[in-house]
């Protein structure tokens, strides 16, 4: 088998990111992977292998009528939502490594704002991957029964020890929603705001959480296309290689309720997944021109700030502050509003963004961009201009 450094995703394509699509999730799907396809300079006949997400509604075959693509050599999912996010290039990446499928079709798409409203509390049995009927069941009957309460009741031992206020979070949060604002791919694109509008939005979960803490609930699709770097040389676009991908799982962890491990505070999954993309790529935290960090909550991008090794732990907050993650500073984050201020597609749209960095098409381009971190803690990516 080859390393994953000899494959780079080469093309990619999204609907528009709205509250109300008006199609089905199966159109949404469709639009954006023949997008993705057209955008590497492919013919739908050219795809051999598919990966989504477990939780994705869109089957394979009925997306393969849709796209006309004549035969699938090679089919996977990968479990858990938008801590998962990565993982799909990590498995793509791998079988065109080991010559399973020579372009892989990776996809996401859903009515998460129109349809299902992953916010809202969900029925016991909803949820695959996400711990399932069992997980749900007990923990439901304590009121833990929506995202951000499950969310709050983890991250309170890391804000009480190092003292992350809401006005912390808070500065974060401007930051998003400042980039999303420059960004015309955008929702809260042209809408910035003030740290006195984050402090003055409603109260979610108190004390942690207010309303502009939480990501979006998004209609859309996102689609991305993986072969090898011999392939993608002749193809349309800049390649983008793909030079470490991981996942990250430890005993008494969990995906959504993150209560069992011995000390609650902070994010071991992410300082596993951080370092063996380091050993990976040879590369550093002191590489990285770009990180696209995963935030369904704000408080997760100052615990994966620290734990891939960008400030000490506790002092994420005071990095923040400092102006380090602006698009000119020493690390911006989520150039593209991340998923507070673009939109929510389980955190597809945060990879889609990092290819354009590396090609140098994004709408906040970030100058001489040539290592992306795509980070979601559970799961991460390294992704490089070729």
């Amino acid at each position: 088998m080859k390393p994953l450094k000899s494959t780079a995703i080469v093309g990619i394509g999204q609907t528009e990111f709205s509250k109300q699509s008006g199609r089905s999730e199966l159109q949404l799907a469709a639009e954006a992977s023949l997008a993705a396809i057209r955008d590497a300079g492919l013919k739908p006949s050219d795809i051999d292998g598919m990966v989504t997400y477990v939780q994705d509604s869109n089957d394979e075959l009925q997306l393969m009528r849709c796209l006309g693509i004549e035969q699938l050599r090679w089919t996977g999912r990968t479990p858990f939502g938008g801590g998962g996010s990565s993982a799909p290039v990590q498995l793509a990446a791998s079988a065109v490594a080991s010559g399973a499928a020579r372009n892989v079709l990776i996809y996401r798409a859903f009515n998460e704002r129109s349809g299902q409203r992953f916010g809202q509390p969900a029925p016991i049995h909803y949820g695959v991957g996400g711990g399932g009927a069992p997980a749900r069941s007990l923990h439901f009957s304590y009121g833990l029964d929506t995202p951000a309460k499950i969310y709050a009741l983890w991250y309170q031992p890391y804000m009480h020890r190092y003292g992350v206020t809401s006005e912390d979070l808070g500065r974060y949060v401007v930051v998003s929603r400042k980039h999303a604002a420059t960004n015309p791919n955008a929702w809260f694109y042209d809408k910035p705001i003030t740290l006195e509008d984050h402090q003055a939005s409603r109260w979610i979960v108190e004390p942690m959480l207010r309303l502009l803490d939480c990501c979006q609930e998004s209609d859309g699709g996102v689609a991305l296309v993986v072969s090898s770097m011999e392939r993608a040389r002749d193809l349309r676009q800049k390649p983008v290689r793909v030079a470490a991908a991981t996942q990250a799982h430890r005993m008494d962890g969990h995906i959504m309720f993150d209560y069992y491990r011995p000390d609650l505070v902070g994010y071991p999954e992410a300082y596993a997944s951080a370092q063996e993309l380091w050993t990976q790529s040879g590369l550093g935290p002191q590489d990285m021109d770009v990180a696209m960090i995963y935030e369904n909550f704000s408080p997760v991008v100052l615990m994966t700030l620290e734990a891939h090794g960008f400030c000490k732990e506790g002092e994420a907050k005071d990095f923040i502050k400092s102006g380090a993650i602006e698009l000119t500073g020493q690390l911006p984050v989520n150039p593209n509003g991340g998923l507070l201020g673009e939109g929510y597609i389980h955190g597809m749209n945060n990879i889609t963004e990092a290819v354009r960095q590396l090609r140098g098409t994004a709408a906040n381009q970030v100058a001489d961009a040539e290592n992306v971190l795509v980070t979601v803690g559970r799961s991460g990516l390294i992704l490089q201009k070729a």
